[in-house]
């Protein structure tokens, strides 16, 4: 890619992953339509997922990590009545049980119970690395090992129908249909395998889509189809400007020039006006008196250090 391009200084991309696809195949494909192999995302999709993908194309990859860890919302399908390897649908059936006799009632204290602050013990399919393996590489290699629970936080565990099925082995299930709305390092089929274990019968994820990933829902997002077509009618795709992310995803500080100098040179300096109030370790997005998006920056002790500059430095 050449200098001066319209992807420099970069922007956002908010794809609506379709199923079948992993998170990595999303950004190769974005690489070669905005011909640059500055591109990322934010917090990894599911092969069988669909929905919400955060994608930063060129300087928008150093906002990449702070974007995920904002909240997120999904709906889905929880399979009461069979447990897979994978607990989800893409894993082989461990265990079955006749689920025709759980209650809906049961059903909505299951939910309770993970609902709030959890201790969470995520899929031993899951990415996370223990002793510097990834887990799904250590189960797949037969490995023996146990993944520690962790704090999540389920501020949202709807639970919004409840329909009779029959397994493919001919077993009665129940097909929950939930939404949830969690903090990151939430895994949903987790949250499947556990509500089904706590109510006797064991449970798994059937289908799950993203709605939201912070401030970044839907209605903003676009299918690959639709990015292609872009590219192949203007020579580019339309990004969202860096400087309307940080703005529409982290508290706006607005600083005079002499402090948008500091910052841009990495300079601590106080923390001011509504921003101080976000707290310490919240990220915060400065700007500029000329609108300009200078950097990302975490309140510590009254002070705003740098997490990411994004304005030159100065002279």
């Amino acid at each position: 890619m050449k200098r001066g391009s319209p992807y420099e200084p970069g922007g956002l991309v908010i794809v609506d992953k379709p199923a079948g696809h992993t998170s990595h195949d999303v950004v190769a494909k974005l690489r070669g339509m905005a011909r640059t192999r500055r591109v990322g995302h934010a917090g990894t999709l599911d092969p069988m997922a669909t929905g919400v993908l955060v994608l930063g194309v060129e300087r928008a990859t150093k906002l990449l990590g702070f974007l995920a860890l904002t909240e997120k919302e999904y709906v889905g399908t929880v399979r009461l009545g069979q447990s897979t390897l994978t607990d989800d649908a893409e894993g082989e059936p461990t265990a079955s049980r006749d689920a025709s006799g759980v209650t809906r009632e049961q059903i909505e204290a299951g939910v309770a119970e993970w609902t709030g602050d959890v201790m969470q013990v995520p899929s031993k399919v899951s990415a996370i690395k223990i002793d510097g393996k990834r887990s799904y590489k250590r189960a797949r290699d037969g490995d023996d090992f146990e993944i520690p629970a962790r704090p999540v936080t389920v501020s949202s565990f709807v639970v919004h129908g409840v329909h009779e099925e029959r397994a493919e082995d001919g077993t009665p299930v129940l097909d929950v249909l939930v939404s949830v709305v969690c903090s990151s390092g939430t895994y949903i089929r987790a949250l499947a395998r556990d509500l089904g274990a706590g109510l006797g019968v064991g449970g798994h994820l059937t289908a799950l889509r993203r709605t939201r990933v912070g401030p970044y829902g839907l209605d903003t997002a676009r299918t690959l189809e639709k990015l292609q077509a872009e590219r192949d009618g203007s020579d580019a795709i339309g990004l969202l400007p860096l400087a309307d992310a940080a703005s529409a995803a982290f508290p706006r500080w607005d600083v005079d020039d002499r402090r948008a100098g500091l910052l841009a040179n990495g300079v601590q300096i106080a923390l001011t006006g509504p921003a101080a109030g976000a707290g310490d370790g919240v990220p915060v997005a400065a700007f500029g008196p000329d609108g300009r998006f200078v950097a990302l920056v975490e309140g510590h002790a009254g002070r705003a250090r740098s997490l990411a500059v994004f304005a030159p430095p100065r002279d």
